[in-house]
C-alpha cells in the first residue's frame, strides 16, 4: 500500500509510516505549490496511492472519481472543509483530521499579543531600534503599561484554543469571562471561567480575544455596536477567525481611539494588501497569520495522523474519524 503525504510532516513520524507502507513525501511548505484537482488526481494515479495526507490542498469530488484506489484522506487541520466529505463517504473513503493540533501554539501567541499590547512592546522596540531613546525617565512614563494579573479578559469561544487561552490567563492571575452559546454555563464554570452574555463581556473586559469558529451564526458577531461597548482603555485581540469581526467597524474604533488598541493575526484578505487601513494605524500589532506556525504543531499533527493511519492499516477505526458512517454496514 502507498501513501502520498503533501502536508509538512515530522521526520520521525515519516519513518514510522514507512515501516508499514510506501510513502512519497512532497510537503507543500517545501515545494511552495498546491495542486489543482486535475493535478492532484493525476498525482494520485501516478503514485497509486491508497492514503492521501494534506494540509492546504483541496480534495474535491472529481479527485475521488479519478483515484478509485484511494481509501483514506487525512487532513492535518482541525477543520476539514477543504475535503468533500460527502463525496468521500459515498465512495467508502475514510476522512480523518487532527483536532486541536495548533491549540497550544495559537493560545501562546494570543497571550504574547496581549502582553505586547499591554506593555507597548512594539513602539518601545522602535524607539530603541531607531536610536531615539534619549531620556530614560520619559520612556518609563510613556510606555507605562498594565499587567494581565488582575485584568478582566473576555474570551469569545471556548473550544480547544479558547480553553488553552483561559488556562494560561488564570495562571497569570487574570479574571476570565467567557461567551460560548454552545456550552452550558455549568461547564464553563467548571473550567474556572465566568459565563456571561456577549454584550456584558464586551463591556466588562480589559482585553477581548476571539476564538469562536467561523460559522453562519458567528460571522459578523462582533459588530460595531459590540465594539463600542468596550472600555476606552481596553484591547482587542484576534488570532481566531477574521470574519467573526466587522473589520471596518474595528478600524473606525481604532482610528477614533474608542479602544486602546488591537492585535491581529488573521485578516479577511491574506496577505494583507498595501491598501489596508490597518497599515495606517499606530495602535495595532499585525502578524502574518502565524498562530499555528510552530515545530510542535507539525509534530503534533504528524503523530495524530500517523496513529490513525496505523489503526486503519490494522483494520481498526481511526480515533479522529470524520465520517464514521463509512464503517457502518449498509442497509439496502
Amino acid at each position: 500500500m502507498r501513501a502520498l503525504v503533501l502536508a509538512p510532516f515530522a521526520e520521525r513520524y515519516l519513518q514510522r509510516l514507512r515501516r508499514s507502507l510506501e510513502v512519497t513525501y512532497d510537503s507543500w511548505t517545501e515545494s511552495r505549490r498546491l495542486h489543482s484537482p486535475d493535478e492532484l488526481a493525476a498525482r494520485l494515479r501516478q503514485e497509486d496511492a491508497s492514503v492521501l495526507v494534506v494540509e492546504a490542498d483541496f480534495v474535491f469530488d472529481e479527485v475521488f472519481d479519478a483515484a478509485p484506489g484511494l481509501r483514506l484522506v487525512g487532513v492535518c487541520r482541525n477543520a476539514f472543509n477543504q475535503v468533500d466529505v460527502d463525496a468521500a463517504t459515498e465512495r467508502g473513503i475514510l476522512v480523518v483530521h487532527t483536532p486541536a493540533r495548533n491549540a497550544v501554539a495559537v493560545a501562546e501567541l494570543t497571550i504574547a499579543l496581549m502582553l505586547a499590547l499591554a506593555r507597548h512592546l512594539a513602539p518601545a522596540h522602535r524607539l530603541v531600534a531607531d536610536g531615539r531613546w534619549r531620556d530614560p525617565v520619559e520612556a518609563y512614563l510613556t510606555f507605562q503599561g498594565r499587567e494581565l494579573a488582575g485584568s478582566v479578559v473576555g474570551i469569545i469561544g471556548l473550544g480547544h484554543i479558547g480553553r488553552e487561552v483561559a488556562n494560561r490567563l488564570r495562571a497569570l492571575g487574570s479574571r476570565v469571562l467567557a461567551y460560548d452559546p454552545h456550552m452550558p454555563p455549568r461547564s464553563l464554570r467548571t473550567m474556572g471561567v465566568a459565563p456571561v452574555g456577549l454584550a456584558d463581556l464586551m463591556r466588562r473586559s480589559d482585553f477581548v480575544t476571539i476564538h469562536a469558529a467561523l460559522t453562519e451564526e458567528s460571522e459578523g458577531l462582533v459588530n460595531e455596536a459590540m465594539l463600542r461597548r468596550m472600555k476606552p482603555g481596553a484591547y482587542f485581540v484576534n488570532a481566531g477567525a477574521a470574519a467573526v469581526v466587522d473589520s471596518a467597524a474595528l478600524v473606525r474604533c481604532l482610528e477614533e481611539r474608542r479602544i486602546a488598541g488591537a492585535a491581529l493575526d488573521v485578516f479577511e484578505g491574506q496577505p494583507l494588501p498595501a491598501s489596508s487601513p490597518y497599515l495606517k494605524l499606530d495602535n495595532v500589532i499585525l502578524t502574518p497569520h502565524i498562530g499555528g506556525a510552530t515545530r510542535e504543531t507539525v509534530a503534533r499533527h504528524s503523530r495524530m495522523m500517523t496513529e490513525d493511519i496505523e489503526r486503519f492499516l490494522r483494520g481498526l477505526p481511526p480515533r479522529r474519524l470524520v465520517n464514521p458512517e463509512v464503517l457502518s454496514p449498509r442497509v439496502d
